[in-house]
């Protein structure tokens, strides 16, 4: 570096209804450092402790809120617009007035903090883990340390908690994927690359330590120690694009599990969207399912990814959870196992439109003991020839097939869809949905040997007037009630795995399971759509869209990539067959 690597913390009582410390440097087992932010609360003698809220990340600690997502801050609370409110993490200002100091880190890498960018890997949670036992130990801490904040802020406490470092004594992930590969690098198999293009760039890439131009971009401040050039730069960090490109399948290296959900042990709090289908929510019900806590708690919300969190409700529940195992102050009975059922859902029931949080807040709410539902009836509707979703088999006496194009990645998909008829009553969805189809794939004429096929899964709901009902997806966009996806020469499923259920069939994703796609060759295949719930009304129904690529209702999660997708391999023509031998149809969680 230009200049040494030093300590450059600075103090700010005066400035703020709370103690500032910027740049405190949490020095590591491996000689590295890690800078934070420290806010305290100035009332009580030097000697007060408190309960610690500790954020760990890359897209920095110093850049406002404001700069980072200026539109969205626009919307937020406004008693969470502050100078020091900084993208998906708590308002210090807020917390801080609570009885709480919030410790908030530049990940190992980025803002002020040396060393190799590198997200979500084991070294970087190693960091993480040292800093909630930093806290613990300081003068001002109770030695407790909580953890709360949206998505890569949610993301990394589900690796962290798995290690039981000192001090933790509750997290909220509050929309945070748990399995990297599924949720986010690739669904089903099938790289989804364009938010992890958009998300590298702007929110990660953006931020690296040494990176120069930063505070003229209005980015926080340069790294005090200099600027790097862009050779080292490149060496420093790796590029999660290029990481999951490279990385097809779960037991590339870097895909190896180094940690399991069933060793967290503190009190959890998972918050999941319905309307992330494409990144988080799958994530928050299975790190639910899966932890091995005593006291765990999954609550369903609806909304934008960016404002519910500071919802004025939302805000207040975070504290009574983390009140009542950081100060104390039970106020609900979270740590009174069975006081409180450990499932709220929000059903979605009637068409309030999309990206309109007041109208959201009609939808009702109701408690259940478990997850999945007990008293589900898993129900199958049965796709026909003629384009009928129905609850009887059809019987078709001549083998059919419904054909359409795959063009390949980036181009408009054709698609096949089937359509129950209208509801007789009100019908509740909700739980896990698996499609079963037989396919096979056909050479165009002069075209490459087809050799795989993916196939998108989309489930609409349809109002009695004929319209779809859309839901808030997540930056507003209107979205189908869920998706699901599967690259065919991964289909190999693990019955014998004990995490395998009929109603969310297991799959490694491992180059070894890979197996053969031939031109001609009718496959049976089951696709996992992520866990929804809609509540269809009589007179509504449920149309499955089954397509080559992305349809209406992706936004920014397209998968599109030229050499993941390339048209030597998916510019075909894909075929679903019918037939007694050849039954298609999807598993509904219907609820009495």
């Amino acid at each position: 570096m230009p200049n040494q690597i030093r300590d450059i913390c600075t103090v700010d009582t005066e400035s703020f209804p709370y103690i500032f410390e910027q740049n405190i440097s949490v020095l590591l087992n491996d000689g590295g450092i890690v800078r934070c932010n420290v806010y305290r609360p100035k009332d009580g003698s030097t000697l007060t402790r408190y309960p610690v809220l500790v954020t760990y990340g890359p897209y920095g600690k110093d850049i406002p809120y404001e700069s980072f997502n200026k539109k969205s801050f626009i919307e937020v609370n406004p008693n969470h617009q502050t100078p020091h409110s900084s993208w998906e993490t708590p308002t210090p200002e807020y917390w801080t007035k609570h009885g709480y100091v919030v410790v908030r880190a530049d990940e190992i890498g980025s803002g002020q903090s040396p060393g190799t960018l590198d997200p979500l890997s084991a070294k970087s949670i190693d960091g993480f883990c040292e800093v909630i036992e930093w806290a613990s130990e300081q003068s001002w801490s109770t030695g407790k340390v909580g953890l709360l904040g949206i998505s890569y802020f949610a993301a990394t406490q589900w690796q962290v908690a798995a290690r039981n470092p000192r001090g933790l004594a509750a997290a909220i992930p509050w929309e945070g994927l748990s399995d990297l590969y599924r949720e986010s690098f690739r669904h089903g198999g099938i790289l989804s690359n364009s938010f992890l293009g958009l998300w590298w760039a702007r929110q990660v890439a953006s931020n690296q330590y040494g990176l120069p131009g930063k505070a003229s971009r209005c980015w926080g401040p340069d790294t005090i120690e200099g600027d790097l050039p862009e050779d080292e730069l490149k060496a420093n960090r790796v590029n999660q694009l290029l990481f999951a490109s490279d990385n097809r399948y779960r037991d590339s290296k870097p895909f190896i599990s180094d940690y399991k959900l069933e060793d967290i042990k503190c009190p959890i709090l998972s918050v999941a969207n319905w309307g992330g289908i494409l990144l988080h929510l799958r994530g928050n019900v299975e790190g639910f399912t899966r932890a091995g806590s005593d006291l765990k708690y999954l609550r369903f919300i609806v909304g934008r990814h960016d404002l519910p969190f500071y919802y004025e409700e939302e805000v207040e529940l975070q504290r009574s959870f983390l009140d009542a195992f950081l100060l104390g102050d039970d106020r609900r009975g979270w740590s009174k196992k069975g006081t409180i059922p450990p499932v709220d859902l929000i059903l979605r029931k009637g068409d309030v439109g999309f990206n309109d949080p007041a109208a959201e807040k009609h939808f009702p709410r109701r408690f259940e003991k478990e997850w999945p539902i007990a008293r589900t009836e898993y129900t199958q509707l049965f796709l026909g020839p003629d384009g009928e979703m129905v609850s009887t088999q059809p019987h078709v006496t001549t083998p059919v097939q419904q054909s359409y194009e795959a063009p390949g990645a980036g181009r408009p998909s054709d698609m096949a869809s089937f359509t129950t008829k209208p509801f007789k009553a009100a019908t509740e969805i909700t739980g896990h949905i698996v499609a079963h189809l037989n396919v096979s794939v056909t050479q165009y004429q002069g075209g490459p040997v087809p050799s795989d096929i993916d196939i998108f899964v989309s489930l609409r709901h349809i109002s009695s007037q004929g319209t779809e009902i859309l839901y808030t997806g997540t930056t507003g966009e209107g979205v189908p009630v869920t998706k699901g996806f599967l690259r065919v020469s991964l289909r190999n499923v693990k019955p014998e795995h004990p995490r395998h259920r009929s109603w969310l069939p297991h799959r490694d994703y491992y180059s070894t399971d890979i197996l053969p796609v031939l031109p001609n060759t009718v496959y049976g295949v089951d696709i996992e759509l992520w866990p929804t719930n809609v509540v269809v009304d009589r007179g509504g129904c449920l149309s499955l869209e089954i397509s080559s690529g992305d349809t209406a209702g992706t936004g920014m999660f397209g998968h599109n990539d030229p050499v993941d997708r390339a048209e030597t391999v998916f510019k075909i023509e894909n075929h679903i067959h019918f037939g007694d031998s050849y039954v298609n149809y999807i598993t509904i969680p219907v609820i009495p």
